[in-house]
């Protein structure tokens, strides 16, 4: 077999646990639990057989997403999913043996991409009570890396940062480019924009694979400074976006109020379920996001193959530094944290 390059042979595949999930109450991947907009589906029906066959055009898409998100065209870029913006960042800016300052635990596709291009990872921990490490990343910060990556609110912990905190850091630090990975923004309220436009290191990544229900057909977007998003577009391939996503977008922008009756209910069933976790004495943490962390008593494993049994699922956190010991739990609507809580309440009583 022809060896590949040194980096990617010493990788080890970031591999999500996907396979067996269909017709279980999904509360362990952040998706939207009730699907897209109604309008989404009239939409993909539509497409006639011909655009099968023809490449997809991405100029209607570009200016309704530089309207959403109230950017200039030039100011965003678009992507097969949050992801492959993550990829394309490193692909753009990375370089061996450039330092890759991220914090830990955070979202596990930063360090494979670092990897790829050979470059040094350095993890500052979150605080013991999950706390931003804000002091440890300035001093990191003091050594110039290359590329800074925050996910905000964390993924997985949740821990949200305030967007002036974040800004300092950039205007802080111009010779590192900050990277702010947003795509729970739409939850939380908090966000660098528009003030990232006006900054040449500072870049911003949202998608529609929450919120809006789309995350099978994977779409993401990249905004910042036109210099920088030229350059991502520079990495990335003519045609990375399918057909189907373009017209499933276009509708879930002209469908807001779907989303935003969504984003209301999990915002009422979270502040439910972390009063239900309070009057039960069960650890949990809360700060931001459509998700949370539960440290349930007993044996983990148990708790998560009993919900599993009982058609719900979580996500361990098994063996991540500060959160071993808990799972992640995607808040779905009032009635679905319900279910969760009948099957939680007869396991833990166990």
């Amino acid at each position: 077999m022809i060896r590949a390059k040194d980096s990617v042979e010493k990788l080890a595949p970031y591999v999500a646990p996907l396979e067996g999930r269909r017709g279980m109450l999904r509360l362990d991947f952040n998706e939207n639990t009730l699907g897209p907009s109604p309008k989404v589906v009239e939409a993909i029906r539509a497409i006639p057989p011909e655009e099968y066959a023809i490449y997809p055009e991405y100029d209607p898409l570009h200016e309704a997403a530089a309207r959403h998100f109230g950017v200039a065209r030039e100011a965003l870029g678009l992507f097969n999913g949050a992801d492959a913006a993550i990829r394309a960042i490193f692909d753009a800016f990375g370089e061996e043996g450039q330092v890759f300052l991220t914090t830990a635990p955070t979202f596990g596709y930063y360090a494979p991409c670092a990897l790829q291009q050979a470059m040094q990872i350095v993890a500052v921990p979150y605080e013991d009570d999950l706390a931003f490490p804000l002091e440890g990343l300035r001093r990191e910060l003091e050594k110039r890396p290359r590329i800074l990556f925050i996910c905000n609110p964390n993924n997985p912990t949740g821990t949200l940062v305030s967007a002036e905190t974040i800004l300092e850091l950039a205007d802080a630090n111009p010779e590192t480019l900050v990277v702010v990975d947003e795509i729970y923004a739409t939850f939380t309220g908090v966000t660098v924009l528009p003030a990232a436009l006006e900054r040449e290191n500072l870049l911003v990544l949202r998608s529609l694979s929450k919120h809006t229900g789309l995350a099978a057909l994977r779409l993401g977007f990249a905004l910042g400074a036109p210099g920088l998003v030229d350059r991502l577009g520079r990495v990335t391939g003519p045609y990375d976006i399918n057909a189907f996503a373009v017209r499933a977008a276009l509708a879930a922008f002209e469908d807001t109020a779907h989303v935003d009756r969504y984003v209301e209910a999990v915002r009422e069933a979270k502040a439910f379920t972390v009063e239900a976790l309070r009057a039960r004495g069960v650890r949990h943490f809360a700060d931001g996001g459509n998700y949370l962390l539960v440290w349930p008593p007993g044996d983990l494993v148990e708790i998560v193959d009993g919900l599993r049994a009982r058609g719900i699922l979580v996500r361990s956190m098994t063996g991540k530094p500060l959160i071993d010991g808990s799972f992640r739990l995607t808040i779905g609507t009032r009635a679905q944290m319900e279910r969760f809580f009948e099957a939680f309440d007869a396991l833990i009583a166990r």
